[in-house]
């Protein structure tokens, strides 16, 4: 994994025109959508203190903060955690390295259906409990087949692997031409230089169009308050990866960017207990993931037809 670059900032800009989540509002075009979508994720909420603060709902645009700014905003967001939980977590905000683009390689061989990778994501991403969010989805599908129709996610034998089957976890698959970016009405997600497609949860307006345009069943919408038992919180947190998120956002898998922007492997990885999951730096010609595209029989990119181009590749041994 490469080491981190502390000075490496992302090269996106501002969204055009000084468009900002307050004048998206105003305009007459998506004001009904807009209103709408605030309302539904407002009106449930029972306590005043789940509402969002002034400082939350005025907070400048992402790319437009200044360091100081985004200090201000670290310590806000690790004080509103210290008061949910009652502990204080450690809040980065996690550049892009320089010359780093991660992509992903899942030998469909090796893979057990054991799920391991998805609760270990849940842990380590603070997802809700309950409701139970879940980035990752572990497909069966029979030996000899990639029909997505015959696909089940809901299997649960008493032991697996299961005879006749193989498995096929599916993730964000971090397009090079992500559909979802393109959708987002107010630049609440966008690519990084790095390959990941990120969310700033404080600017998303739970619209759900990038719900709608990804064809992987990526994204995830937070209809309820998400509920993370207090013991179980991980407070190692970086600002566009696993902070809290509130209900009526939307929220996804980021390559666990608060591990891998420190040269660290997804949680996913390692807890793989067969070694199915390979994670690394495609501009490296040394790494492991740039042998395993080289070497080995890289099968599909899931959906690929569709132009989107995933940074996921599936692969077998032979």
């Amino acid at each position: 994994m490469p080491t981190p670059n502390s000075n490496s900032r992302a090269s996106d800009q501002p969204p055009p025109d000084g468009l900002s989540r307050r004048s998206f509002l105003r305009s007459s075009a998506v004001l009904a959508s807009g209103l709408a979508a605030l309302a539904a994720s407002l009106a449930p909420l029972r306590h005043l203190n789940d509402f969002p603060s002034v400082d939350q709902f005025l907070q400048k645009y992402y790319k437009e903060l200044t360091p100081e700014e985004m200090a201000k905003v670290l310590k806000r967001i690790e004080g509103e955690v210290e008061r949910e939980y009652g502990l204080r977590p450690h809040v980065r905000d996690l550049k892009p390295m320089n010359g780093v683009e991660f992509v992903y390689a899942l030998n469909l061989t090796r893979c057990i259906g054991c799920r391991k990778c998805v609760h270990a994501c849940v842990a380590e991403n603070n997802q809700s409990r309950n409701p139970e969010i879940q980035y990752i989805r572990v497909l069966r599908l029979p030996h000899g087949s990639l029909d997505m129709e015959k696909a089940e996610h809901d299997y649960n034998p008493e032991l697996v692997p299961e005879k006749g089957y193989f498995y096929m976890p599916v993730q964000c698959q971090q397009c090079k031409n992500p559909p979802c970016v393109k959708v987002c009405p107010v630049h609440a997600t966008w690519q990084e230089t790095d390959g990941i497609t990120v969310i700033d949860y404080n600017w998303c307006i739970g619209c759900r169009y990038c719900e709608a345009a990804c064809p992987y069943w990526a994204r995830h919408f937070n209809f309820t308050k998400p509920s993370i038992p207090k013991e179980r919180l991980n407070p190692d947190m970086a600002y566009l990866g696993n902070r809290p998120r509130r209900q009526g956002v939307m929220e996804k898998c980021h390559f666990c960017v608060q591990r891998t922007r420190v040269g660290r492997y997804p949680a996913c990885v390692e807890v793989c207990p067969v070694g199915a999951r390979k994670f690394g730096n495609i501009l490296d010609p040394e790494s492991e993931v740039a042998y395993i595209l080289r070497t080995k029989r890289v099968f599909i990119q899931l959906k690929e037809e569709l132009g989107t181009s995933p940074r996921f590749f599936y692969y077998f041994d032979v």
